[in-house]
């Protein structure tokens, strides 16, 4: 019976979710060119709180794991989430019909499961064939799925209507989320995180300068989500900070 209300509860949310993604447009700028931030009221206390768990929680583990882990290590524990996540990118690639890329990432998944020793080695490296992250937030995307409005969510960050569907709907592709041993698969979940977040170190230092903070979170993930659907791109070009804090995100799905 539990089972059964979560996965209706699931159900209904999902529904709400792409009900709301339909009857929102694209994004759109206000008449001055500035972004449209209707529940900005809302989303920055949700920022807030995300930042303060960041800051006390998650910041500290993913910089004791960074400096106390050696450096083979790192790279093999990177390869290893990078590889298992590539079946996510293979379905998306096939659903945008985009199937030069799925046999792409089919490839790189076989060589790096095998030869690569499980996805700890980049064996694809040599084969030419690199990551080609998406997600079904950008396939929707690339379906005419409009975003709807930016909102920020509790501990995983900015995403939108749309892009929040495509991270549930991820969920049920990525292997890890699907091993059967949930002891192990919680361990290797957790890892992730603190994995994702110690590649982030380096962009830590852009975000605290920024003005704004929660603005400058902002606006890296509406331009950079707008030109991977749509391959448009403000004519500032985006720092480095903002491509990599992006990169990560389309890699959880957001």
């Amino acid at each position: 019976m539990t089972e059964v209300l979560r996965r209706s509860g699931s159900l209904f949310f999902l529904t709400l979710l792409l009900a709301l993604t339909s009857a929102c447009s694209a994004y759109r700028a206000g008449p001055d060119g500035e972004t449209l931030d209707p529940l900005e009221s809302i989303n920055r206390p949700i920022y807030a709180f995300n930042d303060t768990l960041d800051r006390w929680i998650l910041r500290p583990i993913a910089k004791g794991y960074d400096v106390a882990a050696p450096k083979p290590v790192k790279f093999a524990v990177m390869n290893f989430f990078t590889n298992w996540r590539t079946p996510v990118y293979v379905v998306n690639h096939v659903l945008q019909a985009n199937f030069g890329a799925a046999a792409r990432q089919t490839g790189r998944f076989a060589i790096n499961t095998t030869l690569g020793l499980g996805g700890i080695i980049d064996a694809a490296v040599d084969a030419k064939l690199p990551k080609e992250a998406t997600g079904f937030g950008t396939t929707l995307g690339k379906w005419g799925v409009g975003d709807g409005p930016y909102w920020m969510l509790p501990v995983l960050g900015p995403s939108n209507p749309r892009d929040t569907l495509g991270f549930f709907a991820d969920r049920y592709i990525d292997p890890l989320r699907r091993y059967r041993n949930t002891s192990v698969r919680d361990k290797l979940l957790i890892l992730r995180i603190i994995e994702t977040r110690r590649q982030l170190l380096s962009t830590d230092k852009a975000r605290r300068e920024a003005a704004d903070p929660y603005v400058f979170v902002r606006e890296a993930y509406l331009q950079n989500r707008r030109f991977q659907i749509t391959g448009e791109q403000d004519d500032d070009e985006l720092d480095d900070f903002e491509a990599e804090f992006e990169m990560l995100l389309e890699e959880e799905g957001l």
